[in-house]
């Protein structure tokens, strides 16, 4: 007899139509949740497989849903030409935000699954239904980027009661057109907590650490580097190790080409303007505590 693993999990996804992101957020007793539930496709949509999960609904709906099909449809198709899905549970959202759940009558309990407006969020071996329930109210009334709202819904899930056999991993993975690191793919936000005793809490930890390094700076975020801040600028830069200049309070090239040098090397170059002499105030308040002298 072949053993397949049960995946029991809760999971949401969803579709923010004002950024036009699809993202998916699960967290389950099982290792690296990330690897097996969350598919998503920017354009087409976002697909979380569990419970004895068949890992083709996540690349055959996406190209279900790419080609047209809603989430009911794509999800209609996936189901019928499997003969396990009694077993399976599967949560979908198409290009437009309409979304599908589906829970087979041979999923353990509690299992079950709920759609609401861009979102659908579902759950296997569960203390009981208050945690899709809560997945859905957070994710509604929560503010902010796609991102922290599903963070937020596993959150408010794993409060209500989460998976009764416990918690090990948990992931976030967020795509929009051209979202990726310098624009080269739609991979915006792919966080994964692979084995850990509180997985979400590190998630969310992880996904506040993105929007320092890759979030574009707010307005008014980024200051000049001139005067004052020039000075202090300097002053950390020779904490850092990377300067030995006067404290001139001059954006000078010395001055410049360390600040460049330790931006680099700590991955803050997406809140640093070089040419135009402007770092984030974010930024420096990072570097201030990190490099002053104990």
């Amino acid at each position: 007899m072949i053993h397949i693993p049960r995946l029991s999990t809760f999971s949401i996804v969803a579709y923010d139509p004002l950024a036009q992101e699809w993202g998916v957020a699960t967290q389950s007793k099982f290792l690296a949740v990330g690897a097996v539930v969350p598919w998503v496709q920017a354009g087409a949509g976002a697909v979380a497989t569990q419970s004895y999960a068949n890992v083709s609904y996540g690349p055959e709906g996406l190209k279900l849903m790419a080609k047209g099909l809603s989430a009911s449809e794509a999800l209609e198709r996936l189901v019928a030409g499997d003969e396990e899905r009694a077993r399976r549970q599967v949560g979908l959202v198409d290009a437009q935000g309409r979304a599908a759940t589906f829970t087979g009558d041979g999923c353990h309990e509690w299992a079950g699954g709920l759609t609401g407006e861009h979102y659908a969020v579902q759950g296997n071996i569960l203390v009981s239904g208050a945690t899709v329930e809560a997945l859905a109210r957070a994710f509604e009334d929560t503010p902010g980027e796609l991102a922290d709202r599903l963070v937020a819904a596993l959150a408010a899930g794993q409060s209500a009661g989460g998976d009764r056999r416990g918690q090990q991993s948990a992931a976030v993975l967020v795509a929009r057109h051209q979202g990726g690191y310098g624009g080269y793919t739609d991979r915006y936000l792919d966080l994964r907590v692979d084995d850990d005793p509180a997985p979400i809490d590190r998630l969310k930890a992880l996904v506040e650490l993105h929007h320092l390094f890759f979030k574009p700076p707010a307005p008014g975020e980024m200051v000049a580097i001139e005067g004052e801040v020039a000075r202090e600028t300097q002053r950390i830069l020779q904490w850092a190790g990377y300067y030995d200049g006067p404290l001139t309070g001059a954006y000078d090239a010395p001055t410049r080409q360390a600040l460049s040098n330790l931006i680099g090397n700590e991955n803050f170059e997406e809140r640093f303007d070089e040419p135009g002499g402007r770092i984030s105030e974010q930024v420096l308040d990072v570097l201030r505590k990190k490099f002053a002298p104990a």
